[in-house]
């Protein structure tokens, strides 16, 4: 049933207005319960026709607060997702002080990302470490970008990540040059000495060996710390080394084509003329070895820097770094009579102290008719080390052709030049090979028809010696000694004999002498006080031969005068002295 007083729809507005009111007997008569008092008609033509409109409601604004929350989340939400940059995986072989959600990746001291998983590879071999970078870190992926983990490092004589014992360990990124990108990559396991950033130049050394040069060892420039080594390899026929060494700015500008690289491991010590020397480039060579460059001595000055990857000899020590270049060699034979026990391969061979080559190799000659075995000796001979040597103003021998050459040794030859084996050491007892002058010696020629012309030789030095002693041996040999050893028994006893005898003596002289040799010297203590006494000046003695002393003075002049008047007058001895006229 509905209620007579709802609302309806107006068809104008939408509103609902009441219907019209009706007549107020109807109502009464329709609810005769309502009351007592009696009805009053009216017309309801004239009641106006009211139209109501309900205002609309506006929503509350406590419903903003969780909207304008929602549109702000959904941006944030929006803004991580767009400034977020690529996932990165690196590899390392350990994942020691790296953990996930802390540790930073770095690129010059600026964080670019962070590590947010680390796992196991599939075989177990090595951890990946998943990383988010930003996404302005998008450019740093190139193929060749290296990463590393930066922690505390102590390395020969330097320290470093001193900084991540407070911050802990992060991974430092070194940019690749690289178009070429990646989201994968192999991370080093130690920092590497050398970044993109660096300024200097990188150069090839060719050597022997390494000897104590490490990764990282370092290269000095006059005492200067000026770069380090950065990577060595052996090389494929294994009779050598290469090594990339790295020369900082502004040092690697030092580097010509004229420079020489050379081991400065260890300690040299050389003992000459004016003591010993002991030289060494730095404590830090000692502990970790090193190397070190310079200049050759006779190059000129204000030469052109080297253009990187240049490659150098790397020498064994700073005398063979600096030794002039032998562009020539001529190989000689030499056979000396002497036993070659201390003559080694390199050993060195000069001229009255000058070093003009070094021995090749030695050998063992056996002829067919039985006669002793030979043991050949071959040296190098380099003729520029003589040349170098000679003095300016005058003129070097004419040698340049090998008739020339010939004519000079064969010269030398003339004037007695013979090679001689010398003791360098008798410590050590290492031979060397002299070449001298012995007028004495008898002559001899060069044989330039073999391809190995042999030098002649004389004996001298340590075989001398050892022949001088044999001799000697040999007529101490033939010395009778027991005769020799019974003689010296009898003197032995005879001077047993005359000690005894001395020393009874010496007791004697003891026991008898000594007292009267004592008083002896009693009375002679006593003798001298006495003359004391009678020399002395208050003494009357002294006195008495004063005043006689002072009487004979008046009798010299007494006589003096007398020996005057006598001059002046010598009658007065007969007639007397004359009375003087008034």
């Amino acid at each position: 049933m509905s209620d007579p007083t709802s609302e309806k729809p107006d068809s104008a507005g939408g509103a609902s207005v009441p219907p019209a009111a009706k007549p107020i007997a109807s109502q009464q008569a329709a609810n005769p319960q309502s009351g007592s008092e009696p009805a009053i008609t009216t017309n309801s033509a004239d009641i106006p026709n009211v139209k109501v409109r309900q205002l609309r409601r506006l929503p509350s604004f406590v419903w903003a607060v969780p909207i304008i929350a929602a549109l702000i989340g959904i941006w944030l939400v929006v803004h991580s997702v767009t400034s977020q940059g690529p996932v990165i995986t690196i590899s390392f072989k350990s994942a020691e002080g790296l953990e996930a959600g802390k540790t930073k990746i770095r690129y010059k001291d600026v964080d670019v990302g962070h590590v947010t998983a680390i796992t196991l590879s599939s075989d177990r071999k090595r951890v990946l470490v998943s990383a988010q970078l930003i996404k302005s870190a998008s450019d740093i992926l190139a193929t060749d970008t290296r990463f590393f983990v930066v922690k505390p490092r102590i390395s020969g004589g330097s320290v470093s990540g001193l900084s991540t014992l407070l911050s802990g360990n992060y991974i430092s990124v070194d940019v690749g040059v690289a178009e070429a990108t990646t989201d994968e990559f192999v991370g080093l396991e130690e920092p590497p000495l050398v970044t993109r950033d660096s300024a200097g130049h990188e150069f090839v050394l060719r050597g022997t060996q390494t000897g104590s040069v490490n990764y990282g060892s370092p290269i000095f420039f006059r005492h200067i710390n000026a770069g380090h080594v950065t990577k060595f390899t052996l090389d494929q026929d294994g009779k050598g080394v290469t090594i990339r060494v790295f020369i900082d700015a502004p040092y690697d500008q030092y580097v010509t084509a004229d420079t020489r690289f050379w081991h400065a491991s260890g300690v040299d010590m050389q003992l000459d003329a004016n003591g010993l020397r002991i030289t060494t480039e730095s404590l830090t060579s000692l502990i970790e070895g090193g190397l070190a460059f310079q200049d050759h001595d006779d190059a000129l000055p204000g030469g052109k820097p080297a253009f990187e990857g240049s490659i150098f000899t790397l020498f064994e020590d700073r005398e063979q770094a600096m030794r002039a270049p032998d562009t020539k060699v001529r190989n000689f034979l030499m056979y000396f009579p002497e036993s070659l026990r201390g003559l080694s391969k390199g050993a060195p061979v000069d001229l009255r102290g000058i070093v003009i080559g070094e021995v090749k190799s030695m050998g063992v000659e056996f002829s067919d008719n039985g006669r002793v075995p030979r043991f050949p000796v071959e040296v190098n001979i380099f003729p520029d080390r003589l040349r170098s040597r000679v003095r300016s103003g005058t003129k070097p021998p004419d040698d340049d052709t090998e008739a020339k050459e010939r004519a000079l040794v064969d010269h030398l030859l003339a004037s007695g030049l013979r090679a001689q084996l010398r003791s360098g050491s008798l410590l050590t007892g290492q031979l060397y090979i002299a070449l001298d002058f012995f007028p004495d010696a008898k002559p001899a020629k060069m044989d330039w028809s073999t391809a190995y012309p042999v030098l002649p030789t004389v004996g001298g030095g340590l075989g001398e010696i050892q022949d001088t002693v044999g001799r000697i041996a040999k007529k101490i040999d033939k010395l009778p000694m027991e005769q020799m050893s019974a003689q010296l028994v009898q003197a032995l006893e005879k001077l047993n004999t005359t000690l005894a005898s001395t020393e009874k003596l010496v007791r004697r002289l003891d026991t008898d002498v000594t007292p009267e040799l004592t008083s002896t010297l009693k009375e002679a203590k006593a003798t001298l006080a006495n003359a004391n006494a009678i020399l002395a000046e208050d003494a009357p003695l002294q006195q008495d031969v004063r005043e006689s002393l002072k009487q004979v003075a008046k009798s010299a002049r007494a006589l003096a005068n007398l020996a005057d008047m006598l001059e002046r007058h010598p009658d007065a001895l007969l007639f007397g002295k004359q009375k003087v006229k008034p």
